[in-house]
């Protein structure tokens, strides 16, 4: 998604050119600003691609509001907005690498000509830069690394070094605004099944499949207009299902979740898919989350629900288990108040509990399923029994973790020590030590202060210093051996560090050995 601002210090002129574009280029992104000073505040947050900037503004005039910009960010581009078709205007404009400009008044039809010439820049750009990230030679291999980078930040939240809307762009995407997860319980030992799976379900063109992990495959499927979303999941479950089954292995199972209306709400349907495959006994080997939630009717199960659209699966991955706590004991006050019979809250607890256990499986770390030892005759013994078995699931989180968390980041240090020149993703990280990545992002940054291309970064500067200092290696043969595609961003990124950038770096040091 291209991100524009809009700058003039009159709002009737901002709206209208707004309207234009969101008629012409309904998928941008656009903020406004009233003048200079604003405009340079929201180049810092909002970090647009474009700005349309007006030139005649009262203070920080557009020609000075564009210098300032470009200080800190050299990348965006400009569209010169005004009514004062002048030389010196012109000649100003040049020199600070304005694309392009717009008179007042204009008709809709040449500003959407305009702005549509340095969009298409804006997108050949971006997609030249994320070729470089993965590099030409390894482009198919680098598509299959990005549709799991794409699932893995959608349905996990988690931020890698390049943005999603940058890897969208990369992969097909079926024009339809509708989605569902599956989510696939790999069968013990199914490991090798993965690839097997991930190419069937590719040929049709309408799914991205993440990692594997632990047991849990989650596939990201575009909705198919041609038929029923009931119909599509159902032929896509079965598939996967007649794979396993030709293998002999034991079965596996697949929760698949509502539909959801765009990228930004499909985690959602994640959790769905998640609670989906809470009972894996069923004769028929995959079942909708519609189905469980129908078969959960009483209020507080509408109350579970909302409760897992604010996350609940989040603060199992992060250990927050007071927050766990307070809900569960939350519930099962709130049945002994309405009267419920026992054994009806013990079932609705027991949906809790499983989602936990689920949660603690997807992040790699072995539990028993929770079952009641007894069947409690009063709340009293319902509490004790439930609190036995979260102390027991909290138990197993801590120990697990506390026992690989300081092996762990010695392994993840070492690892990107010794290929620091190579494109380091969290979910390869995560395999080296067996853990998800949204919880290997949290101790890295726990453990560490910086996160883990924080990190990368470092060593691959303090690699690049050592080659500058021992070597006569060329800084653009530099650049590519410690891991950057492109010497500018090198440069940038060197200079960022070290306050000066490579070439000063090698003659500071020539200097000091010949004095």
């Amino acid at each position: 998604m291209i991100k524009l601002l809009i700058v003039d210090d009159e709002q009737i002129e901002r709206d209208g050119m707004e309207a234009i574009i969101k008629k012409g280029f309904p998928d941008t992104k656009i903020m406004q600003a009233k003048n200079g000073k604003m405009a340079i505040e929201l180049a810092e947050t909002f970090r647009p691609d474009l700005i349309l900037m007006d030139i005649k503004m009262p203070g920080i005039n557009g020609l000075e509001a564009m210098e300032r910009i470009i200080a800190s960010n050299s990348m965006v581009r400009f569209i010169m907005v005004t009514a004062f078709d002048t030389f010196e205007y012109m000649r100003q404009s040049i020199k600070l690498g304005v694309k392009d400009y717009i008179l007042k008044p204009s008709r809709a039809s040449e500003i959407i000509t305009t702005v549509g010439k340095v969009f298409q820049q804006i997108k050949e750009e971006h997609r030249a830069t994320i070729v470089r990230k993965y590099q030409e030679e390894a482009f198919l291999k680098a598509l299959s690394l990005v549709e799991t980078d794409v699932v893995t930040q959608l349905l996990f939240d988690h931020v890698h070094e390049v943005h999603v809307d940058m890897l969208v762009e990369m992969l097909e995407t079926p024009s339809t605004q509708e989605m569902f997860v599956m989510l696939v319980l790999m069968p013990t030992g199914g490991e090798s099944l993965y690839s097997v799976i991930k190419e069937k379900i590719r040929e049709t063109k309408s799914c991205w499949v993440g990692a594997l992990y632990g047991s849990h495959l989650p596939i990201i499927v575009f909705r198919d207009e041609k038929v029923s979303y009931r119909s599509q999941a159902t032929s896509l479950a079965q598939q996967v299902l007649s794979i396993v089954k030709r293998t002999k292995k034991a079965d596996c199972f697949i929760g698949i979740g509502n539909v959801s209306d765009s990228l930004e709400k499909v985690r959602q349907s994640y959790h769905e898919a998640l609670f989906a495959t809470m009972d894996i006994s069923l004769p028929t080997k995959y079942r909708f989350y519609s189905e469980e939630a129908a078969s959960s009717s009483d209020a507080m199960s509408g109350r579970l629900i909302e409760h897992r659209k604010k996350e609940f699966a989040d603060q199992i991955r992060m250990g927050q288990w007071e927050n766990v706590r307070k809900y569960i004991l939350y519930v099962l006050q709130h049945y002994e108040r309405e009267a419920a019979d026992v054994l009806h809250t013990q079932q609705r607890i027991l949906e809790i509990l499983w989602i936990i256990s689920r949660v603690m499986e997807e992040m790699g770390m072995e539990t028993d399923p929770p079952l009641y030892a007894y069947k409690p005759l009063n709340y009293r013994e319902l509490q004790v029994e439930t609190t036995r078995l979260l102390d027991e699931m909290v138990h197993s989180f801590r120990q697990r973790t506390e026992r690989l968390e300081a092996d762990a980041i010695h392994q993840l240090k070492q690892y990107i020590l010794s290929h620091s020149q190579e494109d380091i993703s969290l979910d390869s990280l995560a395999r080296k030590v067996g853990l998800s990545p949204i919880y290997i992002s949290k101790i890295f940054k726990e453990k560490q202060g910086v996160n883990y291309i924080d990190f990368l970064t470092e060593c691959r500067i303090e690699k690049a210093k050592e080659l500058i200092r021992d070597t006569d290696k060329s800084i653009k043969e530099i650049t590519f051996e410690v891991g950057y595609h492109d010497p500018n961003y090198f440069s940038k990124v060197f200079k960022k560090l070290c306050n000066m950038s490579p070439k000063e770096y090698r003659k500071l040091l020539l200097a000091n050995k010949t004095s």
